[in-house]
Parts: C-alpha cells; sequence; structure tokens
C-alpha cells in the first residue's frame, strides 16, 4: 500500500484556521465529500466518535483522525495543513497543524490498519513534516506525499 492509492490530489488542502476540533472535522468531511462523495454529517459524526475514544494527536503537531464509514469500499485519505496550529489534545500537548485522516469501510480489518501504519511512518520523520510545512500549495503538497514512499523505497 502506499500513500497514492489513498491520497486524491484534491483531498489536500491548506486551511487557514479552525476554531475548534469540531470545525476541524467538519472541514475534513467537507474535503472528503468534494473528493471521495461521502456523506459529511456522518463523516464528522464517526470522527467525533472516534475521538471520543482518545485523541488522534499523535505529537509533534501531527494528528491522523481516522473512522470506519459504511457506503465505501476502500481505505481513503484526506490530508489538511493548518496555518494556525489547533489544540488539539496530543499526547505530547502540543498544537496540531499537519492533519491526515483515514477513512475506512466498517468492514475493512487490516486494510485500515495498513494505512494507519503507512501514515503514521511517514509522518513520524521530522524532515518530512519540516517540508509538508513549508509548502503552502496544496499540489505540492500531494507531491511530497505521494512521492515519499519511492524515495524511502530507494
Amino acid at each position: 500500500m502506499q500513500i497514492s492509492n489513498i491520497l486524491k490530489q484534491e483531498a489536500v488542502r491548506v486551511i487557514g484556521a479552525a476554531s475548534s476540533k469540531k470545525r476541524l472535522f467538519q472541514e475534513v468531511a467537507e474535503v472528503a465529500h468534494s473528493a471521495y462523495g461521502l456523506d459529511a454529517s456522518p463523516t464528522v459524526e464517526a470522527l467525533l466518535d472516534r475521538e471520543s475514544l482518545g485523541p488522534t494527536g499523535v505529537g509533534h503537531g501531527v494528528a491522523l483522525p481516522h473512522a470506519r464509514l459504511s457506503g465505501i469500499d476502500r481505505v481513503v485519505g484526506v490530508f489538511v495543513s493548518l496555518e494556525k496550529p489547533l489544540d488539539f489534545g496530543a499526547v505530547d500537548r502540543q498544537p496540531v497543524d499537519v492533519v491526515f485522516a483515514l477513512f475506512a469501510p466498517v468492514d475493512a480489518g487490516v486494510e485500515h490498519l495498513k494505512a494507519l501504519a503507512l501514515v503514521s511512518r511517514t509522518l513520524r520523520e521530522q524532515s518530512f513534516c519540516t517540508k509538508l510545512r513549508a509548502n503552502p500549495d496544496p499540489s505540492t503538497l500531494h507531491t511530497i506525499l505521494t512521492e515519499s514512499q519511492s524515495v524511502q523505497a530507494a
């Protein structure tokens, strides 16, 4: 599995600021709707439900919200770069400005976990996140994200 298999170019956005985690999830859901046709309201609810189990802010300004949804047939992702970091309740208490949301079918099983591990591994690299933070263009961000595996594999 590669990020290019789960992330469309139209699912990458730069957002000035989000006033709350819920508002950020609404933005993510709107992107998921326009890129993949996901119904925004159940998408927000699924993200909030998952977040109620524990924050998905993994540290160093990165959050990996994820949810299982009915009505989709494969794992898909949405990447959002926030110009103004948001208090996300992350494990290190640092505000979040890099968000990669994943959505999986209800019965995805191991595919959901593989996608989550791939994105987590990719965004764990501080130099990689620095490169993402330095590029405010969605097209460039998509290229950086989708070319990351081929560089790492070389």
